[in-house]
C-alpha cells in the first residue's frame, strides 16, 4: 500500500509543479479534452479529491453528497459546470493553493488505511488500494490534458504500471459498459517499461496480443490518444476489438479522440 500512496503523492506533486509554472493566460487555454482549460482540469481533480476525503471519513455524508450530485447531473448539468460553480471564485493560483493540501490529506489518509478496507464510491465499493490507484490514474489522465495544452512532453515514469494494470483489468468492462458481448480470449499484454524491461499481463499462449510502449497503452486506455496515433502492435481479433473501445475509467461509454486530433507537436 505504501508504494501505491507514495506514487499517488508523486503524481499529485508532478502535476502541481507543472500548473504552478503556468501564466494566468495559460490557465485559460482550451485543451482538446472537451475544451477544458488547465483550470477546469485541476477543479475537476479537486472536486473528486474532496469527495474522496468524504468517502474515507464519513460514508453517510458521502452518500448524501452523491445523491445531490446525481440530482444535478440528472438535470443535464455537466460535471465541469458543477466544479466551476464550486471553485469559480478562485483563480488558478488560488485553486492550486486549495487543491495541494487537500490532495495531500487524502494521500495521508489512504496511507493509514488497511489496503483491503472498502470505501464507497460512484458504483461498487473499492478497496483502499484500488482507490489510491484510481486517483493516480485520473490525476495522470487529466494531467496529460494540461501537458498537451502547454505543448510540453511529460517524462514517463514507473507510475505508469498502475494505470496499465487498470487498463488490462478493465478489458471486460470496456465491452460490458457498451452492452457488447465480451470476446475471448483475453489478450496477452507486454509493454515496454520506462527505463527498460517489460511489464506483462495475461497468458502468453492466448493467441491474442498487445505490445508496445507502456505510455502509449496508458494514453489509449485513458482515451487521451487514438489507437492510430500510438506505436502499439496488436492481433486482429479480441485485441483489436478491445483497443478500439478501451476505457479504463468508470462512467458511461466514451470514445477516443479521432485519429490525429490529439497528437501534439511538443515543444520540449
Amino acid at each position: 500500500m505504501k508504494q501505491g500512496t507514495d506514487d499517488l503523492r508523486a503524481e499529485y506533486r508532478e502535476l502541481a509543479d507543472l500548473v504552478r509554472s503556468l501564466s494566468p493566460a495559460q490557465w485559460r487555454l482550451k485543451s482538446d479534452f472537451y475544451g477544458w482549460t488547465p483550470w477546469d482540469e485541476i477543479a475537476h481533480l479537486c472536486f473528486f479529491d474532496q469527495t474522496s476525503l468524504l468517502s474515507a471519513t464519513d460514508p453517510e455524508a458521502f452518500a448524501r453528497d452523491t445523491a445531490t450530485l446525481d440530482s444535478s447531473l440528472a438535470t443535464g448539468k455537466e460535471i465541469s459546470a458543477i466544479a466551476r460553480e464550486k471553485y469559480g471564485h478562485l483563480d488558478g493560483a488560488a485553486l492550486l493553493a486549495h487543491w495541494e493540501p487537500l490532495s495531500g490529506r487524502l494521500v495521508d489518509l489512504l496511507a493509514e488505511l488497511d489496503p483491503k478496507a472498502r470505501l464507497p464510491w460512484y458504483g461498487p465499493t473499492m478497496s483502499a488500494r484500488s482507490f489510491a490507484t484510481a486517483r493516480l490514474m485520473e490525476t495522470w489522465a487529466h494531467g496529460q490534458d494540461v501537458w498537451d495544452v502547454v505543448g510540453r512532453r511529460r517524462p514517463a515514469t514507473h507510475r505508469l504500471r498502475h494505470i496499465a494494470h487498470i487498463g488490462f483489468t478493465t478489458f471486460g468492462w470496456s465491452f460490458v459498459n457498451r452492452g457488447l458481448p465480451v470476446p475471448g480470449p483475453i489478450p496477452f499484454v507486454s509493454l515496454a517499461a520506462p527505463g527498460g524491461g517489460a511489464w506483462t499481463w495475461g497468458d502468453p499462449a492466448s493467441g491474442e496480443f498487445v505490445r508496445g510502449p507502456a505510455e502509449d497503452f496508458c494514453l489509449l486506455v485513458t482515451q487521451r490518444r487514438n489507437l492510430a496515433d500510438t506505436a502499439l502492435e496488436y492481433s486482429a481479433g479480441s485485441a483489436h476489438a478491445w483497443l478500439s473501445i478501451a476505457q479504463c475509467f468508470a462512467g458511461p461509454p466514451a470514445d477516443a479522440p479521432p485519429p490525429g486530433a490529439r497528437k501534439p507537436a511538443f515543444a520540449a
